[in-house]
């Protein structure tokens, strides 16, 4: 990644120059571009294992925030739910922290793309290697969180929202859920936008805790969470035992795979890509890449 220069005139008092300051938007843009150039060069088989990872990871995010929404509780509807994400951005945190392969995140390829540095075959390869290693992360994770029988834990409280948060998911119309993923995956990429510029580890959590907080809060929907999310709640609900011993549970008679893949996984994926790799990707790459900003060096600080 190239880095621009500058010449402080001599008329200008002479200030330190930090050699910790987060880089500039400018700045992140090329760095994206190249990033997702050399993601989209890596060895597939490399790929899908950093991939499962990331599912593994995302899960993680969300098995901590179905936690910390357990059971009743006094505070506020949204004291709750800001708590919820707090706890999911644990997930991202380790996939940018860690190292993983996320498919949310890597939306952001589209910007090497849109520069000509990959061919579609390339992007859509990455993409499609990422999503199943993710799918195959989250659900493994899922079924060990079964055999664990955490969902009995407080009560069964645990259990009871997990089974809430999946029969929710599969409950919106089409569009809906195309429109929560679109506000989902812009406030994701963003987050991931933000690590780009960072200079040290704790600029990274700094950077993802309030974009994922928010998202979770505001109940978007994010397609590798519900990788997780919906598929554990299906595991759960055919534990008969638990289930015919335990008050309180939710309706589940909507929650089938069916209703997993068409009515929630589809139309979250659509809105997702929309909102990373057009509203944030195409639109950054526009703003500081695109070919007479490049040429002009014209981008702005």
């Amino acid at each position: 990644m190239s880095v621009e220069t500058t010449t402080t005139p001599a008329s200008a008092p002479a200030f330190p120059v930090s050699g910790v300051d987060a880089l500039p938007p400018a700045e992140i843009a090329r760095k994206s571009a190249a990033l997702g150039e050399a993601k989209a060069q890596m060895q597939p088989a490399t790929v899908f294992a950093l991939a499962v990872l990331a599912g593994a990871f995302i899960a993680l995010g969300a098995i901590f925030s179905t936690t910390v929404a357990a059971g009743g509780s006094d505070l506020p509807y949204g004291v709750v739910r800001l708590l919820a994400g707090i706890a999911f951005s644990l997930g991202l945190m380790l996939v940018v922290v860690a190292g993983a392969e996320l498919f949310t995140g890597n939306n952001l390829i589209v910007m090497a793309w849109a520069g000509r540095r990959i061919r579609t075959a390339r992007l859509l390869l990455n993409w499609g290697i990422v999503y199943l290693g993710n799918f195959v992360g989250a659900l493994a994770t899922a079924g060990l969180m079964y055999a664990t029988r955490q969902y009995t834990f407080g009560g069964g409280e645990v259990g009871k929202t997990a089974l809430t948060i999946a029969s929710t998911k599969v409950g919106y119309g089409f569009v809906q859920a195309v429109a929560l993923g679109i506000l989902c995956n812009a406030l994701v990429c963003l987050a991931v936008w933000l690590t780009y510029g960072a200079r040290s580890v704790t600029d990274k959590i700094v950077a993802v805790l309030p974009p994922i907080a928010a998202f979770v809060a505001a109940g978007f929907e994010h397609s590798v969470a519900n990788m997780y999310f919906i598929p554990f709640g299906l595991l759960l609900k055919h534990d008969t035992t638990w289930v015919a011993s335990t008050e309180g549970l939710p309706d589940t008679s909507g929650l089938t795979w069916r209703a997993f893949f068409v009515d929630n996984l589809l139309p979250v994926t659509i809105g997702n890509v929309i909102g990373g790799a057009i509203l944030v990707g195409a639109v950054y790459w526009f703003v500081y890449l695109r070919p007479s900003v490049s040429a002009g060096h014209g981008a702005s600080r």
